[in-house]
């Protein structure tokens, strides 16, 4: 069961198919014994006819194995792929992006201030996608309203809090950049 279990994670690591040669390399390199290719091929069945009563199965696909998701499960992966796909970001909405997260809550005025454009439309996009929100109106003269960022913002990052943003100091210093700062 234990190289029935390397051989499954194999296949579902790899972005690509992968092929019975590649996987009985790297399992002989791993348990350091010779591996047969039908013992390979027996345990790929095995694993087939596991999956086989699941939302995906693994395939045989351009000379290797795959797990896919059945295609009778096309219509749903696919509204799934184009909501995420609206999801998608411009440049100009990842700067308004930045800048909200950093300084929020923050009016549209004070995001114009500082990226020097017009964000009316950027702001309104972000606002459809999801990704800020309307956090209430400043006791100024108009009473502007406040954004700040949604938890779509988190999941789309991976950050669970606005204190995991890296921090301005990290830009400065090249850490997150990649090149130290001079």
């Amino acid at each position: 069961m234990e190289l029935e279990l390397h051989i499954e994670a194999l296949i579902f690591a790899s972005e690509k198919s992968i092929s019975s040669l590649e996987i009985k390399e790297i399992v002989q390199t791993i348990f350091l014994k010779d591996i047969s290719d039908d013992e390979i091929q027996k345990l790929i069945v095995k694993i087939q006819n596991r999956f086989a009563y699941n939302s995906f199965e693994l395939v045989y696909l351009n000379d290797g194995y795959q797990f896919l998701t059945k295609n009778k499960f096309h219509a749903t992966i696919n509204l799934l792929q184009t909501q995420r796909s609206k999801k998608k970001l411009s440049q100009a909405s990842l700067e308004t992006l930045a800048i909200i997260a950093y300084k929020q809550p923050i009016t549209k005025v004070e995001v114009e201030q500082i990226r020097g454009v017009n964000c009316d439309y950027t702001i309104q996009r972000l606002l459809e996608k999801e990704f800020i929100s309307i956090t209430g109106k400043t006791n100024t003269a108009g009473r502007p309203l406040l954004y700040s960022t949604s938890n779509i913002f988190m999941d789309y990052f991976g950050i669970s809090s606005i204190n995991h943003l890296p921090s301005i100091n990290d830009f400065i210093e090249g850490d997150i950049i990649g090149t130290p700062h001079e």
